[in-house]
């Protein structure tokens, strides 16, 4: 058998650039919808009353990829406080329970 006698269904067909570029366009979007679902999960996550001061303060940190200052005067306590439906006095209680817990360990 000559090599032009091959039977045509072994042979694939190359995807064409345009197939390409509408195979990437739709992954990148895909792509993109999945990171804002999980950062509207994160969002969700750190105001939902379902959840504890703990969690909420520690959704907040890893949206913002921050940390809780141990400083009960910093500014950003409010910020965190508002963002995550907390009182300030919720906030502070989770930072205070942080820093008896870094104690004991």
């Amino acid at each position: 058998m000559a090599l032009n006698d091959r039977p045509a269904q072994n042979i694939t067909p190359r995807p064409s650039s345009a197939d390409l570029n509408i195979d990437y366009r739709a992954r990148r979007a895909l792509e993109e919808a999945e990171r804002a679902e999980r950062k509207r999960q994160e969002l969700q996550e750190q105001c939902s009353e379902l959840n504890s001061a703990r969690v909420r303060v520690r959704a907040w940190e890893k949206v913002h990829g921050l940390r809780l200052p141990a400083d009960a005067t910093h500014p950003i306590l409010r910020v965190i406080a508002a963002a995550t439906r907390l009182t300030l006095a919720e906030v502070l209680e989770e930072q205070r329970a942080r820093v008896v817990g870094a104690k004991r360990a």
